[in-house]
């Protein structure tokens, strides 16, 4: 479901894949090649959401931001896995949050960084870049290697591949 609130419509390039059970409603911007998956929700009645290009949001996660503080920012080559809640917060280009992580407002997501599965980040908390968290509450755990960022592009990469086979067979 796709719906217009309180005069905001959400906003999706051609090149993006929206499943028909997801729902996005109000103030939503997708980028170029992103992907929204079977039951997810974002919700841009109360702030706005944005998602950017390359970017994937998994099965049943949902989106939502805090009313006149917190949007909901993602960047560029995000991949957030099945049932993440991202509340008010901002993540940067080329993470991957993995399932079931939770993200509470005010909390930056620095860029190149992996929230383990499971993960709690609290309000208000800054993950440094190229780390890795894990944990309830989450803390820091590792640096980032170079090829546990190539790991996280590939996860992406996967997505894009996955958005072009289902935008395909919507046209048989």
């Amino acid at each position: 479901m796709i719906r217009s609130y309180k005069g905001f419509s959400p906003t999706i390039p051609a090149s993006c894949y929206v499943d028909e059970s997801a729902q996005l409603i109000g103030d939503v911007v997708l980028g170029e090649n992103a992907s929204v998956w079977m039951n997810s929700v974002l919700r841009g009645d109360v702030h706005s959401i944005r998602v950017g290009a390359n970017s994937n949001i998994q099965d049943c996660s949902v989106l939502h931001g805090m009313q006149g503080q917190w949007p909901v920012i993602v960047g560029d080559w995000v991949t957030v896995g099945h049932s993440v809640t991202l509340h008010g917060c901002v993540v940067e280009d080329r993470c991957l949050i993995g399932m079931g992580v939770v993200v509470l407002n005010g909390a930056r997501i620095g860029a190149g960084s992996i929230l383990a599965a499971g993960t709690l980040i609290p309000e208000g908390t800054v993950v440094e870049p190229g780390s890795l968290w894990m944990g309830m509450p989450g803390k820091f755990r590792k640096k980032l290697t170079d090829e546990d960022q190539e790991m996280i592009l590939r996860y992406a990469r996967n997505y894009l591949g996955y958005k072009d086979q289902y935008l395909a067979e919507m046209k048989k």
